[in-house]
């Protein structure tokens, strides 16, 4: 009787041994899946980090260069000579004096062209306005 248990146990042993190999090929051929797809991986990320790169500095130094021909461009140019856009004008005796102390006047030159009020663009002839209003 003892044989029979004998048998079996070194059986199991034996089982247990070759699935413990098993197991143990089958670890490794994992980790060397791994380190492939690792490696593979890695050379993917180089080359497409090299790629994204190069194209992302060649699309800045373009955006840049551009961008600072035209500030240079500006600021080689005669900028001191060039007029406002507008400026004010302040109502005197001698022109407009019917719009001194007036809430309705606006006094500005656009382009060479006076906006005097709202009421009348290019200012009241006479010494009264009819629409003349205190502030």
């Amino acid at each position: 009787m003892e044989d029979w248990s004998k048998d079996f146990f070194t059986s199991f042993e034996l089982v247990a041994d070759e699935v413990e190999l098993f197991f143990l090929e089958v670890k490794r051929d994992i980790d060397d899946a791994i380190d492939i797809f690792a490696k593979l991986s890695e050379e993917i990320v180089e080359q497409v980090q090299g790629t994204i790169f190069t194209e992302v500095d060649q699309r800045l130094d373009e955006l840049t260069s551009s961008f600072l021909e035209l500030y240079f461009g500006l600021e080689s140019s005669d900028i001191e000579s060039m007029e406002p856009l507008f400026y004010n004008v302040e109502p005197i005796v001698t022109k407009h004096p019917a719009c001194m102390g007036c809430s309705h006047y606006h006094g500005q030159i656009y382009g060479g062209n006076p906006l005097v009020c709202g009421m009348h663009p290019y200012g009241v002839e006479t010494e009264k306005c009819s629409d003349w209003e205190s502030f």
